[in-house]
């Protein structure tokens, strides 16, 4: 089965930077797209970026312009480059990846979850 392995959270300092990635096991199938979504306690999850294979990007209105996905398709590794981030960009933030198995149609991936905090 394929799973998405996330590395890279943890405590940052706001006007910091962080690098968030997530890496999907070999497996055989086509990215359609990745992102990254994130919960904060109390609220609800919501879209982060999103990225397709194409490299056609979207992003939250909160993170525009501080926030980059990236993805390298030969290694099926999706990025979040986190700069400036701010203590309410702090949550669990979730790797997705909507993927096409062969002989199957498009199925959704999560990761496990990094823990991201912004304090001083």
């Amino acid at each position: 089965q394929v799973q998405l392995v996330e590395s890279g959270g943890g405590l940052v300092q706001p006007g910091g930077s962080l690098r968030l990635s997530c890496a999907a096991s070999r497996s055989i199938f086509s990215i359609n797209a990745m992102g990254w979504y994130r919960q904060a306690p109390g609220k609800q999850r919501e879209l982060v970026a999103a990225i397709t294979s194409g490299s056609r990007t979207n992003y939250a209105d909160s993170v525009k312009g501080r926030f980059t996905i990236s993805i390298d398709n030969a290694k099926n590794t999706v990025y979040l480059q986190m700069n400036s981030p701010k203590p309410e960009d702090t949550a669990v933030y979730y790797c997705n990846a909507k993927l096409t198995v062969l002989g199957s149609g498009e199925h959704d991936y999560w990761g496990q979850g990094t823990q991201v905090t912004v304090s001083s």
